[in-house]
């Protein structure tokens, strides 16, 4: 558990300030459950505070910005208290702080080569590529990288912001482009989800990643093109490390709206977004399935992400989310059966109105959502899509693509980028020594030394991955190739308004019309028929593509 000590005080600055360590130890008099209190426009400060007190809770920190105080509290009882107060707009759980353990919240998309129940085939087909390992990088010349970096690779005045789990530093491949100044850490680790804590006060410092998702996304997007490892789409950016998730995949409320703050903040220009937030898979207004104070909660949760959305965008941030890997249409959603997926084993079946329900943050204001594909360019079988939501598609990786080809089911279906060694290690893919074991090789993982490296700790780990997640982040490095062509400097400052970002990131996509029939099924691939999706609209738009396959060449060159 984390404890709450005299050292953290109530922050009343213009930033949201994320904890830092020694910040979080056991004994807070407000309870074991983290909450995030929205305030009423122009409400009174204190008053809201009073009503904090009032109903038990104690305040932990404030976001003066998103008018939103985090607060320890009872795990019942709270959020009804609190939301009686004329001061306060709603509240909802922001993060547990003492639970059941629970063990890491892998997902089974996107590592499903691991699942397959045979070893995955390797490739032998050679391109040329940039840096060593380019050549299995596909996702990397469908957007065509290879040719929009010999315009514009990027400007390091460019920052992109990574919310995600953080990002491994060490990696050769990283290191030339992480911001260690301006890379911030919102979501300290919770022992009881996240395992025994590493660093003191159970604060990762910013450079690390346990769970290996975050350094995966940033390699995508900004890997270095220095003649070594992979190089990303936009190899020239600034990566700057956000942290809004936990080291077991979750991403709850309060880091991620700190987080966005934040960007806003420190004029970020790209923030990617590869993620939902937990612990609702759909957060509804009014839905006849939850409770009331689980209503509320869900009320809470979309207030306050459109709040921060809204605060990043408007402050000059172009965001980018996945859209998800549930394999449905998101204009037209299924019965959701896994909400909420916190606490473990309190899901229930939820009916979901498309019309009072949103995915977020992919459905929140100003976001660019991104549909994935594999390397045919056929939209993978787990993707979502949808007319309502989608603006563009990329890469993601489809494990079961190429069916009746000896390429179906082989990891060069994946997407191959940056993970850290710990994590490898801590999954059995590396030993002791930093040597890939059989398991590793069998599974993608890869490794690379400079010249003259002995310690492992420095030499560059890589791994293969499928999933929207993997799609968003070719997105987010075209969009940051776009401003450092057509950005401007303004006050100091270097950047681009957003909406004329994802202006000319959906104009200059490859469009590409639905398949015929335009019912795609995955029958062969052994998918059952719930996979099975329609794609609707024209050549110029639809739910599959949006309005394209987002494009770095044409981005750079064509506008």
């Amino acid at each position: 558990m984390f404890a709450v000590t005299g050292a953290i005080a109530l922050v009343a600055a213009t930033l949201a300030v994320p904890v830092t360590a020694g910040a979080g130890a056991t004994g807070a008099t407000g309870g074991d459950t983290e909450y995030l209190v929205l305030l009423e426009e122009g409400a009174d400060r204190n008053q809201a505070i009073a009503a904090v007190k009032a109903a038990g809770g104690e305040v932990v920190k404030e976001n003066a910005h998103l008018g939103t105080l985090t607060v320890r509290a009872a795990a019942s009882g709270f959020v009804a208290g609190v939301s009686a107060s004329s001061a306060v707009e709603g509240a909802a759980r922001s993060r547990p702080i003492g639970t059941v353990p629970q063990q890491k919240k892998r997902s089974t998309v996107e590592r499903e080569n691991s699942l397959s129940g045979k070893t995955a085939a390797k490739s032998k087909k050679k391109t040329v590529g940039m840096d060593p390992l380019d050549p299995q990088l596909w996702g990397l010349r469908m957007v065509r990288s290879d040719l929009a970096r010999m315009v514009q690779p990027g400007k390091k005045s460019v920052k992109v912001g990574v919310l995600d789990s953080g990002i491994d530093a060490r990696n050769p491949d990283i290191a030339p482009n992480f911001d260690w100044k301006l890379s911030r850490n919102f979501a300290p680790d919770i022992p009881e989800i996240d395992g025994e804590c590493e660093f003191r006060g159970c604060v990762d410092p910013v450079g690390w990643d346990d769970s290996g998702h975050g350094t995966h996304v940033a390699g995508t997007i900004g890997a270095a093109a220095n003649g070594f490892g992979v190089s990303g789409v936009a190899p020239n950016v600034t990566l700057v490390e956000i942290r809004g998730g936990q080291d077991s995949g979750f991403l709850f409320l309060g880091p991620v709206t700190d987080a966005l703050t934040y960007a806003g903040d420190v004029g970020l220009d790209v923030v990617n977004m590869s993620f939902y937030v937990d612990p609702w898979l759909y957060n509804c207004i009014a839905n006849p399935a939850d409770s009331p104070e689980a209503q509320a909660e869900q009320r809470t949760i979309i207030r306050a992400m459109n709040r921060a959305l809204n605060y990043a965008h408007k402050r000059g941030v172009t965001l980018v989310g996945s859209l998800g890997n549930n394999h449905e249409d998101l204009g037209k959603p299924r019965t959701d059966i896994s909400s909420p997926d916190f606490p473990p084993g309190t899901a229930y079946p939820r009916p979901i109105d498309n019309a009072t329900c949103v995915d977020l943050p992919v459905e929140g204001p100003h976001v660019i959502g991104v549909s994935a594909l594999g390397p045919s360019t056929k939209k993978a079988d787990y993707s979502n899509y949808g007319l309502e939501q989608i603006e563009v598609s990329a890469p993601g990786g489809w494990f079961r693509d190429y069916f009746g080809t000896p390429q179906f089911r082989t990891n060069e279906n994946l997407i191959l980028s940056t993970y850290p060694v710990n994590s490898l290690q801590a999954d059995g893919l590396v030993d002791a020594a930093g040597n890939i074991t059989p398991d590793g090789v069998a599974l993608g993982a890869q490794k690379q030394c400079p010249a003259g490296v002995t310690d492992y700790t420095k030499c560059g780990y890589y791994f293969v991955l499928q999933g929207t997640s993997m799609a968003s982040p070719h997105a987010s490095g075209v969009a940051a190739l776009i401003v450092s062509e057509y950005g401007k400097k303004s006050r100091g400052e270097y950047g681009m308004n957003p909406d004329k970002v994802g202006k000319i990131l959906m104009d200059t996509a490859q469009e590409r019309a639905c398949p015929t029939p335009p019912l795609q099924t995955y029958t062969n691939e052994g998918r059952p028929e719930e996979f099975n999706a329609l794609c609707e609209g024209t050549r110029d738009f639809n739910g599959f593509y949006g309005h394209g396959i987002v494009d770095a060449y044409a981005a750079v060159t064509r506008h």
